[in-house]
């Protein structure tokens, strides 16, 4: 009889074990294990993630239902108790590189030239129960993390990501990034740093954001702009030259400022160090923005990253790194097969279909029914 894999074994063949068996080495995290391997863990959360699970509990009741059809995954049933104590030790460092170095892969097979380098910047608040986490930061009484991304919109992924308290500003972390020369950054009014933005100026980077409203432009030449469209004026200036408490603005370049008339009738003014492109390109660079929102919206609902399994700092790390790894997973997975074109109905099917042995390829097809010898019916075995 032809074996066939179990929906979660393929899913599984997108993750690039080497890599992660490196940072298993690097990490020392099956240093003095008796029990429960770093793979193993991986496989219980990951199989929480993408099955929906709500606990520690349903997921080593899962497991255990499904005992049979692990060993093909290379996975094994956990007791919750071990597995309480693998995400509060274990080093969350160790996926946070395994998702940058997969966010990083997904991004290269999907540029196509020069056009495609944008990077979208933004960052969204978890919230945290109370009970246990009191290494979180507490605003209004709710407590809560954030989470900031480096999303790149065409491979529709984010490619870095960095968790820290609520109260810490967006800009702080974007400081701290690596710069990717000829690159374009598309933000909002979180990163409004004149020092920065001179930073990616410097690196040949093009950056798209917006202007606050009390911020006066030193405009030196106006543009004309296009009839009766949504732009309504395109002009090239300087920046104000002192900050507050008397401070020389270091980003003494031209600018251009665009000003432009959104769907809801709203006036906005959007900033860029590109004197050349066209304002309704620079206008959709921004409009593309919306796309990381949207990103923020789909994992908030379809991956386990509101309900956490653990209250340790460290095991929420670990869930929310492999929650995005399991958005990679699904994205690699869907792209293999062409009959279901929506990412939410795949990641559905995906859930309903995990441990069942069928392709990718027919998760919304009606498996038939096993093909059966009349002969046999009738007992009726002689030779034809």
């Amino acid at each position: 009889m032809r074996h066939h894999n179990s929906v979660f074994h393929q899913v599984l063949k997108h993750v690039p074990w080497g890599e992660f068996n490196r940072l298993v080495d690097e990490h020392k995290a099956d240093h003095r294990v008796r029990r429960l391997t770093t793979k193993t863990q991986f496989l219980a959360l990951l199989f929480g993630q993408l099955a929906g699970a709500q606990s520690l509990r349903e997921i080593e009741t899962g497991l255990m239902s499904q005992s049979a059809r692990l060993y093909h995954a290379g996975g094994s049933c956990v007791a919750r108790t071990t597995l309480a104590d693998a995400n509060a030790r274990r080093p969350a460092a160790l996926y946070a590189e395994l998702f940058a170095f997969m966010a990083a892969a997904a991004s290269r097979r999907t540029r196509r030239h020069l056009a495609d380098a944008v990077r979208i910047l933004d960052a969204t608040r978890i919230r945290l129960s109370s009970a246990g986490t009191g290494w979180a930061d507490t605003v209004s009484g709710h407590r809560a993390i954030k989470l900031h991304v480096t999303y790149d919109p065409y491979a529709d992924t984010a490619l870095e990501t960095t968790v820290t308290g609520q109260r810490v500003h967006d800009v702080l972390p974007a400081k701290d990034m690596e710069i990717e020369p000829g690159m374009t950054y598309v933000f909002d009014l979180g990163y409004y740093d004149y020092a920065w933005w001179k930073k990616l100026d410097a690196n040949g980077c093009r950056f798209v954001s917006r202007l606050k409203t009390n911020t006066n432009l030193q405009v030196s030449a106006e543009r004309d702009v296009p009839a009766s469209s949504n732009i309504l004026s395109d002009r090239i200036g300087l920046l104000p030259q002192r900050l507050a408490r008397s401070r020389r603005n270091p980003f003494d370049d031209p600018v251009r400022e665009i000003t432009i008339r959104i769907s809801t009738g709203k006036t906005i003014r959007l900033v860029t160090n590109d004197l050349d492109a066209p304002a309704d390109e620079i206008a959709d660079l921004y409009k593309q923005r919306w796309q990381i929102e949207l990103f923020f919206k789909w994992i908030k609902q379809n991956l386990k990253i509101r309900h956490f399994l653990g209250t340790s700092e460290n095991a929420v790390r670990i869930q929310i790194f492999i929650a995005l790894i399991a958005y990679i997973l699904l994205r690699a997975a869907q792209a293999t097969q062409t009959a279901v074109k929506q990412p939410l109905a795949f990641a559905r099917l995906v859930r309903l279909n995990l441990m069942h042995r069928r392709t990718i390829n027919a998760l919304n097809t009606h498996k038939p029914p096993p093909e059966t010898d009349t002969r046999q019916m009738t007992l009726n075995l002689n030779p034809i």
